[in-house]
């Protein structure tokens, strides 16, 4: 497959090709001379990046609307005040199989551009899923909420793989003190990785392996969030999106809002999605555009003359095509005359903003099962 003619984020105009699961050629300014047997997918003004990864979701919790009456001291007041004043809305939600929740949930990352997401919580395995669903560390809720961390941290059978908790998630004091006494009882020096992280202090996150930054969730459900721009110093930082009960479905409106705290630089943000993230879950040969890595591209339509600029104007409706280790698992409708070899059966249609997407799979059907357990459940695409 050649991708002619894009404009590599950070980089210029260069001709993408890949063979199989992998990059294998970058031809800088374009002129790649394609063989018989490869298709050229032409996308106009474009821009070319990784395939984003998404370092915090709950898969199955993507069917929730976001759910406050106030804004909390810390998770702990937010839970119990949601489970009292919207238990019809919880119910309607739960009544839906698991399965078929984890499935939109990935969906809901694929269409946004994401194609790596990390879940917590239980693991879920979806057949055949479009995107990579990262389950491979142990994920503990919080202190306060998962039965037997303390055990289960300190199990000395336990895998390597890093511990995910949720952590430091409020303003109170008891928010601050949760991160000591998780600490303080990593009596085999697990590997942590913490989520939130709003009362983090520059000392405790010199614990961490790396803290999740969610900062639309924090801002939601508490009027506030970490200070990442003190943070970066002691560990590394990722991002993440939780789900739509504290958080918008549209990871881009997150990166925006972001970038406005200016607590992070634009390329450090790039890095808590790309690079610094894939090394963090061992995610090899992904988070850059290289040769020899992972065919994780995402092709987006092009505003403006600055990479940046393009990069934090982008919406789900704009993204033009993304590739999943090298297999076509979206494109926009405006491609379809140039993609007349692949099976179209593997895919169905889906409206955002008007804009027509073909996606890996029948996710229409999705939506009616869904729908046959809750019929008011609202998703932010229009089947036919």
């Amino acid at each position: 497959m050649v991708l002619r003619d894009v404009h590599i984020l950070n980089n210029g105009v260069a001709d993408i090709v890949t063979t199989g699961s992998e990059i294998t050629g970058i031809v800088e300014g374009g002129g790649y001379a394609p063989g018989n047997n490869d298709i050229v997918i032409q996308t106009g003004n474009s821009l070319a990046f990784p395939g984003i990864i998404n370092s915090h979701d709950h898969l199955e919790f993507n069917l929730f609307p976001q759910l406050r009456s106030e804004i909390y001291k810390s998770y702990m007041y937010w839970g119990e005040d949601i489970h009292s004043k919207n238990k019809e809305v919880i119910q309607a939600v739960l009544k839906v199989p698991v399965s078929l929740r984890a499935q939109w949930g990935m969906y809901k990352n694929l269409l946004c551009g994401i194609t790596s997401v990390v879940q917590h919580g239980e693991k879920q395995v979806i057949e055949n899923s479009p995107v990579t669903i990262f389950n491979q560390c142990h994920s503990l809720h919080s202190v306060r909420l998962e039965k037997n961390w303390k055990l289960k941290l300190n199990h000395p059978f336990a895998s390597p793989h890093p511990f995910v908790i949720h952590t430091g998630e409020g303003t109170d004091r008891q928010s601050f003190e949760e991160i000591n006494e998780l600490i303080r009882w990593n009596l085999l020096g697990r590997q942590f990785v913490g989520v939130h992280g709003v009362a983090m202090s520059v000392q405790q996150a010199a614990a961490f392996k790396a803290l999740v930054w969610c900062p639309e969730s924090n801002f939601f459900l508490l009027g506030a969030t970490a200070e990442i721009n003190k943070l970066k110093a002691s560990t590394k930082i990722l991002f993440g999106t939780d789900s739509t009960l504290s958080a918008g479905w549209n990871i881009w409106q997150h990166l925006r809002n972001a970038r406005k705290t200016t607590m992070l630089t634009d390329e450090e943000i790039l890095a808590a999605v790309f690079y610094t993230a894939a090394t963090m879950w061992g995610l090899n040969n992904t988070g850059a555009i290289k040769q020899g890595y992972y065919a994780d591209i995402v092709v987006a339509e092009k505003k403006g003359e600055d990479g940046y600029y393009a990069f934090f104007g982008c919406n789900p409706e704009n993204i033009l095509l993304v590739l999943a280790k090298g297999k076509i698992v979206l494109f926009d409708a405006l491609l379809q005359p140039q993609l007349n070899s692949i099976d179209i059966e593997n895919y169905s249609r889906v409206f955002i903003h008007g804009r027509c997407k073909y996606v890996a799979g029948n996710l229409p059907a999705l939506i009616r099962e869904i729908k046959k357990y809750s019929p008011g459940i609202d998703f932010p695409v229009d089947i036919e």
